[in-house]
C-alpha cells in the first residue's frame, strides 16, 4: 500500500510540477513578491496531497515562537517534507539553496523565479558573503530565510556539525535566530522512493536575541537547542548513543 501511494504521490508531484513552474514562466514579468505568493496555493496542495495520500500529518510545538518580524531560521533537514511544511507555518520565506539546482528542469527554473538566497557552495568564503549579503536583502524585503545549517539531509538520529553561515546572516541582520526541530525522516525517509504514515511533530524553540551575541554564540546555542529536542521527540533514535558510554564505564 505504502508503495502505490509513494507511486501516486510522485506521479501527481512530477505532473504539477511542470503545471505550476509553466504558468510560473507565463507570469515571470510580476514583481519578485508576487511570484512568491503565486505558488504558495501549490504548497497548499502538496502538503495537502501528502497528509491525504501518504498519510502524513503535521504536529506542531510551540507556535507561539513564531516571531512577527523576518526572522532566519535554523531548521533540521531529514527531507523534502520540511521544504514545503516551513513555507506553512512561516509566512514568507525564503531559502538559502544550492545553486547547481537551477539547472534542474522545471524544479530548478522554479527555484530561479523565486526570491531565495542561491549560493555557490564551492566558493569557501566567499559563499558566507553571499548568504549574508543577499540573506539580508530578502530579510529588509520582509522574507523570513531559512537556513539548513548541516549543510545537507541527514538521517533521524544522526547529525553533523552546524555551518555558521545563518547564524553570521542574522548577528549582521539583526534579526532573531529561530532553531527548529523535527523528525520527518521518520515518514519521508532521505533518498527514500517509498513514504510511510505517520505524524511528523515539529518544534520550533524560542528565537534566539541576537544582540550582543556573536554568531558563534549564536550558533552554538541553537546547535543545542536543536539537539536537545531531537532527543526529546526522538527519543528512540538515541537510546543507544547514551547508553554506549555507560556500558564502557561500567567495563
Amino acid at each position: 500500500m505504502n508503495l502505490l501511494r509513494s507511486t501516486l504521490f510522485m506521479l501527481v508531484m512530477t505532473v504539477t510540477i511542470v503545471l505550476i513552474v509553466a504558468a510560473l514562466l507565463l507570469v515571470f514579468w510580476l514583481p519578485a513578491r508576487q511570484r512568491r505568493l503565486f505558488v504558495m496555493p501549490w504548497v497548499r496542495f502538496v502538503m495537502w496531497l501528502t497528509e491525504h495520500l501518504l498519510g502524513i500529518e503535521m504536529r506542531i510545538v510551540g507556535r507561539e515562537n513564531v516571531p512577527a518580524v523576518p526572522c532566519v531560521i535554523l531548521s533540521k533537514h531529514q527531507s523534502a517534507w520540511e521544504t514545503f511544511a516551513l513555507q506553512l507555518i512561516f509566512p514568507l520565506t525564503a531559502f538559502v539553496y544550492k545553486r547547481e539546482l537551477n539547472w534542474l528542469p522545471f524544479f530548478g527554473w522554479g527555484m530561479k523565479l523565486m526570491p531565495f538566497v542561491a549560493i555557490d557552495r564551492s566558493a569557501g568564503k566567499a559563499a558566507l558573503k553571499q548568504v549574508v549579503e543577499r540573506g539580508k536583502r530578502r530579510l529588509a524585503e520582509g522574507y523570513s530565510v531559512v537556513v539548513f545549517p548541516e549543510g545537507t539531509r541527514v538521517a533521524p538520529g544522526t547529525s553533523r556539525p552546524f555551518k555558521i553561515g545563518g547564524a553570521m546572516l542574522a548577528v549582521a541582520a539583526g534579526v532573531p535566530a529561530v532553531p527548529v526541530a523535527h523528525d520527518s525522516g521518520e515518514c519521508w525517509p532521505r533518498k527514500a522512493f517509498i513514504k510511510r504514515p505517520g505524524t511528523v511533530t515539529v518544534s520550533i524553540g524560542p528565537p534566539i536575541d541576537t544582540a550582543g551575541r556573536s554568531a558563534g554564540e549564536v550558533n552554538a546555542l541553537a546547535e543545542s537547542w536543536i539537539d536537545a529536542e531531537m532527543r526529546r521527540i526522538s527519543p528512540q533514535r538515541y537510546r543507544h548513543a547514551e547508553a554506549g558510554p555507560a556500558t564502557e564505564s561500567a567495563a
